[in-house]
């Protein structure tokens, strides 16, 4: 969000455009970022959303120059509430570790709090807790921003297993208040994202980092789980109250059933049946699996050891 806001101003202050790579590097990320921001910037502007109130941008080769900003460059015309609220935002960004724009968010506070008056004053200080260590997020940004590769050592969850990894940085990104490393990861072969409270320890190499062409910036705006097109299926069949799984995560070939009645049936592709057989005892009857029939079994077998431990006898359906 703050690089977007400040791509306008930006591109603005230069009005015969600039070379994408000359933005990329001033922003600290990839060309193909820049890109994906002001395509995002086309659809954003004044209310009426029609053709003459959305920014505009026009590239010429390899540049790039903004030909109507939609307002955004003009100083604001504040009302009380409205300053409070961004004198709120603005303490908010400050609590972040690791921003890096402090100084600039620390004057545009003073500017906006002198504008509110007494109404900044009565705001209560605000706390904002954010799970990545500082150091952590100090040494990846200092990958990314010099342009080196780093080696970690990350915890999977999922495994409960401690791993390491050569990666080659791509981006931070904050989702939901937590921090997340985007790189390719040398050992998978492929675009993963790393949470910083998950990475015990992490140095920075002597050796550039050098993504391969096709590692692509993923899209977060749904969240941070979106499994490759070529995992593994899962496919569910999801009670009324298991129906959740269908808006939190990316599932495919949804449709009604009527067993169980009022259900859903979906597909969930993700690498690690581990995880989809936590996600079905955490739904504990509200869940079928359909398929693979090795997870439907793995399900059964630790629901059958469940009721054991409890000393409670399982009884086949119908028996």
């Amino acid at each position: 969000m703050t690089r977007l806001l400040a791509l306008v101003p930006y591109l603005s202050a230069r009005p015969d455009g600039v070379a994408l790579t000359e933005a990329a590097r001033d922003f600290g990320v990839s060309e193909r970022q820049v890109r994906a921001d002001l395509e995002l910037l086309w659809m954003c502007g004044l209310p009426g959303y029609g053709p003459g109130d959305l920014i505009d941008v026009s590239f010429e080769g390899d540049r790039v120059k903004v030909t109507f900003s939609a307002g955004m460059v003009r100083p604001l015309r504040l009302t009380t509430d409205e300053a409070v609220a961004l004198v709120v935002a603005l303490r908010t960004l400050l609590e972040l570790p690791g921003l890096a724009e402090r100084d600039a968010v620390s004057r545009a506070l003073a500017k906006v709090s002198a504008a509110a008056g007494d109404a900044a004053e009565r705001v209560t200080p605000v706390a904002v807790s954010v799970d990545a260590r500082e150091e952590t997020l100090a040494v990846v940004r200092s990958a990314l921003e010099g342009g080196r590769a780093l080696h970690l050592h990350y915890y999977v969850p999922t495994r409960d297993e401690r791993t390491e990894r050569t990666v080659d940085p791509m981006q931070l990104l904050l989702v939901d208040g937590r921090w997340y490393l985007e790189a390719w990861c040398r050992r998978a072969e492929g675009v993963r994202l790393f949470r910083l409270d998950r990475v015990d320890d992490v140095v920075v190499l002597d050796e550039p980092a050098a993504p391969p062409p096709q590692a692509t910036s993923r899209t977060v705006d749904g969240g941070v789980y979106r499994p490759e097109q070529d995992s593994p299926a899962v496919r569910l069949r999801l009670a009324r109250a298991g129906r959740w799984v269908a808006d939190y995560y990316p599932v495919e070939d949804v449709a009604p059933v009527d067993d169980p009645p009022g259900g859903l049936a979906v597909t969930v592709r993700t690498a690690d049946l581990a995880w989809a057989r936590r996600l079905v005892a955490t739904l504990g009857g509200n869940a079928l699996v359909d398929e693979p029939a090795e997870l439907g079994m793995q399900v059964a077998a630790e629901a059958r050891e469940a009721l054991r431990r409890y000393g409670i006898e399982h009884r086949p359906a119908g028996g």
